[in-house]
């Protein structure tokens, strides 16, 4: 199977006032749709609900008009989850929700999108990933009816104080569960590769896919 792409967006590390990063934003999507990404994780968490709903469309846009070959079947092309906020998800019509650690169970989502009227098909299932730090959350995550977990730090993320890493050992044991885990936290193109043997099913990054030519990402993450 071939490994997972997942790419986490970050505006502010981009240059520039709000529009300019808005706009290297959305072309950073769109170059991840047109790269083959699996999952854009939009982790803009400063906005406002209607921003955020706004900058939502805007970005289901960028991946439609990036990859027209590929969006009649939704399972084929790149799909969209939101951070945290189910409701926006649901609203703006994205693929999908990403569940803080300390963020609504994966069973009470279902619950929600139940209830919003929307019904799961075999092209338009919405999907739940939740994230984890221990082996534990992943076991309770698969509990919860996830379709998958994100596993991180697995190692030192750049710049960050008191979040120590969980390490290849502790990713193994999170990757014995059932469900899927995509590993995130300090990958490098040249590490990658020891998630993958751990067991991992995908690879997750912001910087990753950020300060480089997403294609070549893809392309060396594809070859493992």
């Amino acid at each position: 199977m071939s490994c997972l792409v997942y790419y986490i967006t970050d505006r502010a590390q981009f240059p520039g006032d709000e529009r300019a990063r808005r706009r290297a934003l959305l072309a950073k999507v769109a170059e991840a749709a047109r790269a083959g990404v699996d999952y854009i994780q939009l982790r803009e968490k400063d906005l406002s609900a209607r921003e955020l709903e706004m900058l939502v469309r805007d970005a289901l846009g960028a991946v439609c008009d990036s990859t027209p070959l590929r969006t009649e079947n939704r399972e084929l092309r790149t799909r969209l989850l939101i951070n945290s906020r189910t409701d926006i998800a649901l609203a703006a019509g994205a693929d999908g929700v990403h569940l803080r650690s300390d963020d609504l169970s994966a069973g009470e989502v279902r619950a929600i999108v139940q209830l919003s009227g929307r019904r799961p098909t075999t092209t338009d299932h919405f999907l739940v990933a939740s994230s984890c730090h221990t082996a534990a959350e992943v076991f309770w995550a698969e509990s919860e009816d996830s379709d998958f977990a994100v596993f991180a730090p697995v190692f030192g993320k750049r710049g960050s104080v008191g979040t120590p890493p969980a390490g290849i050992g502790a990713l193994r044991e999170a990757c014995r569960a059932k469900i899927s885990v995509v590993a995130l936290g300090g990958i490098t193109v040249e590490n990658a590769a020891s998630c993958v043997d751990a067991g991992a099913a995908g690879i997750a990054g912001i910087r990753l896919f950020q300060e480089n030519k997403i294609e070549d990402v893809v392309r060396a993450l594809r070859a493992l």
